[in-house]
């Protein structure tokens, strides 16, 4: 049985790979957009000190895996209108395969975009050393499919792909821009910086960019990916008892309850690094040393 599962997965997963791999939009937004904006940042900000240019890798990165998020709802809900996840149900499916596989696919295609992002950023934009290159694959790989089943339950709440890209907007601009992968957290007042500590957003965010630019302690990079996994198993499980094959089938009255209850572990991590955490302060020390480090350095002339 077991092994039948496996095998139905990875089979939906080839499938899926194949079906990305044909699509020019999502070739350009999860590849090209990406490159654009870590020559963009570096060019502007960074201004040729090396460990800025890494700070900003590790925001780029964090960008690129967050789309996991948004590709994956919108393909989920797209497949459900056209009819697709229709004949996808008349395999021997469960939901469990066909999400897994969804997860599964777009962490083989996210894998080659982080790697060629990683290169330019060593060897065209001449960044010092690699950073801490395990926590980075560790906290992308968790951080990926922990995105992925959060698209996966924006997919299976929503009924048109019209109210899908509604709610993945307000969604993505808060993870965007109060979670430290634009604005660097430590320039946000300290009322805003505690509200992000209730985001999973700001446990990739600020977990890739340390592991960048090599400032991650052991502990931080164990509580990122905790804090992750967890929601990720929750993410999952929900998206689960949610999912639908047909655009005619109703939700429960409780599925609005399920879709908050992602948040209890965020919450939980929230308040406890709120109350006796040091994140916030490590961040702001984090922030204070790459300043003094940039000041401390002349530019490159290239």
């Amino acid at each position: 049985m077991a092994s039948n599962v496996i095998r139905n997965t990875w089979i939906l997963t080839k499938i899926r790979v194949r079906l990305a791999m044909r699509n020019r939009t999502f070739l350009f937004f999860s590849l090209i957009m990406p490159l654009g904006f870590l020559f963009f940042f570096v060019t502007i900000f960074s201004k040729g000190d090396s460990a800025w240019t890494a700070y900003i890798l590790g925001s780029i990165l964090t960008m690129t895996v967050m789309g996991s998020f948004w590709g994956l709802s919108v393909q989920l809900v797209m497949f459900r209108e056209a009819g697709i996840l229709r004949r996808f149900r008349l395999a021997p499916l469960g939901a469990g395969p066909m999400l897994a596989s969804s997860i599964l696919s777009n962490y083989i295609l996210v894998l080659p975009s982080v790697a060629i992002e990683i290169l330019v950023t060593k060897f065209a934009l001449h960044m010092q050393g690699w950073g801490n290159l395990w926590a980075i694959f560790l906290l992308i790989s968790i951080g990926s499919a922990t995105f992925s089943a959060f698209g996966l339950i924006v997919a299976s709440v929503t009924n048109t792909m019209q109210e899908t890209q509604v709610i993945n907007q307000v969604i993505w601009t808060a993870f965007l821009f109060l979670s430290g992968a634009t604005v660097p957290l430590a320039r946000f007042p300290h009322w805003i910086q505690g509200a992000s500590l209730f985001m999973p957003a700001t446990y990739l965010a600020t977990g890739l960019e340390n592991a960048a630019t090599n400032l991650a302690t052991h502990s931080e990079i164990i509580t990122d990916l905790i804090a992750l996994g967890i929601g990720l198993l929750v993410a999952f499980e929900i998206s689960r008892r949610l999912f639908r094959w047909e655009p005619e089938a109703k939700l429960p009255g409780s599925a609005k309850l399920w879709v908050l209850a992602v948040m209890i572990p965020f919450i939980a991590f929230g308040v406890y690094e709120n109350v006796k955490g040091d994140r916030l302060a490590l961040v702001r020390q984090d922030f204070q040393m790459l300043n003094s480090t940039s000041m401390a350095t002349p530019p490159k002339s290239h």
